[in-house]
Formats: structure tokens, C-alpha cells, sequence
């Protein structure tokens, strides 16, 4: 499941494309000063759009951390979807790729081959994700579910990148998550070998 993504585009951008979207952003803590980032890892704080409970349309950019602590203090920085409502504290994880990691592929390889997916269609996409409160304050969490075509082949669970229609669905907390939880269509989310470079530009598995 993913413990990495990245998220290299304009904040500044993203809340303005939400705005065209219907997506109203408000930024109660100020616009978050986010640098673009390849790499953000477990623990990191990054940039969400939480939902405003009981209002469709409305959501809160704000930075938290990725995970909260869990059963023996293991972070919890995935969450199956399967069988849940949630039908509170629902956020959009805003970003640009997302990495997977598999067996080594080249002889000699020590390292797990790792792979970039990014969205056909748009330069960035939105998570479904959840936040809640912990002891170490705010934290959000990847929801996952049974693999698409896409992702099958890399591993047997995957985030939720969501279409752009679902968004605001997403945010209001009064549609079932069911009708919004879906993998995307075969050839959403290409994949590009970033370790070790490929000797052509998008080998797959």
C-alpha cells in the first residue's frame, strides 16, 4: 500500500481549480507555505482539504500530518474503505503522483524497484482520505481498497485517486461512501519506473 507520494504543483493553483469546480476553499489557518516536494513520507505533514460537516461544497486547506498512531503505536497511515460509511471527517489528500514498490526487477538489484503513477488526464488529483484527532494532534490517513487494472499488477490493495466529479461528493459527508469509493478505469494511472531508471521512459511490469 502507498507509504509515499508527491505533490510538486502551486497550492495557489489547486484551490483556484477547486473554485471552478464548485469546491468552496477556505483557509482558516492561512494559505499553507508548502515547497514542492517529491518524496513526502509517513509522519510528514502535508496539504488536505477536510470537509465542513454539513455543507456541500465547502472544505478547509490545511496542512496535518500523514498517520496517527495505531494498535502498538504502528502508524496508521492507510485505512481499508471496504464495509465504512464515514460519514464524518472525510479530506481530499491533494497530489501529483504516488509511488508502489515491488521485487526487484534488474540483476543485482539490492533495492525494491520503485514506480511513479501519475493521472492520465490532469497534472494533479485529489485522495479520498479521513482525518481524525490523536495524541500528536491532527492527522490524516489514506483510505484503500481492492486494486484496479491499473494498480493489480504492483500489489493487492490501492489508494482511492478520486475523478474530479467525485470531489465534492467526497466533502459531503451525506453521500454514501460507497457511491463515491471506486478504483478508476483501465489506463487512469500510468506508471513510470523511477528506481532504477528505466532505459526507456514508461517500462512497465
Amino acid at each position: 500500500m502507498c507509504n509515499n507520494y508527491r505533490l510538486e504543483v502551486d497550492l495557489a493553483s489547486i484551490a483556484d481549480y477547486l473554485g471552478e469546480l464548485d469546491v468552496a476553499v477556505a483557509v482558516p489557518e492561512g494559505m499553507p507555505n508548502v515547497p514542492a516536494r517529491e518524496d513526502i513520507r509517513i509522519g510528514d505533514t502535508a496539504p488536505i482539504v477536510r470537509s465542513v460537516e454539513g455543507a456541500r461544497g465547502a472544505g478547509e486547506l490545511v496542512n496535518r500530518r500523514w498517520s496517527w498512531p495505531g494498535a502498538g503505536g504502528k502508524p496508521v497511515y492507510n485505512f481499508r474503505s471496504e464495509g465504512r460509511e464515514f460519514t464524518s471527517h472525510r479530506c481530499l489528500i491533494l497530489a501529483d503522483g504516488f509511488y508502489e514498490f515491488t521485487a526487484p526487477v534488474e540483476p543485482g538489484q539490492k533495492r525494491k524497484t520503485k514506480w511513479l503513477f501519475t493521472l492520465r488526464d490532469h497534472p494533479w488529483f485529489c485522495i479520498a482520505g479521513i482525518w481524525r484527532s490523536s495524541a500528536d494532534g491532527e492527522a490524516f490517513t489514506m483510505l484503500t481498497t481492492a486494486p484496479g487494472e491499473d494498480i493489480a499488477p504492483y500489489h493487492r490493495r490501492q489508494i482511492i485517486p478520486l475523478p474530479r466529479e467525485r470531489w465534492i461528493d467526497w466533502l459531503d459527508t451525506r453521500v454514501p461512501a460507497r457511491e463515491v469509493l471506486q478504483v478508476l478505469p483501465k489506463g487512469s494511472l500510468p506508471a513510470t519506473r523511477v528506481y532504477p531508471p528505466p532505459s526507456a521512459q514508461g517500462s512497465l511490469l
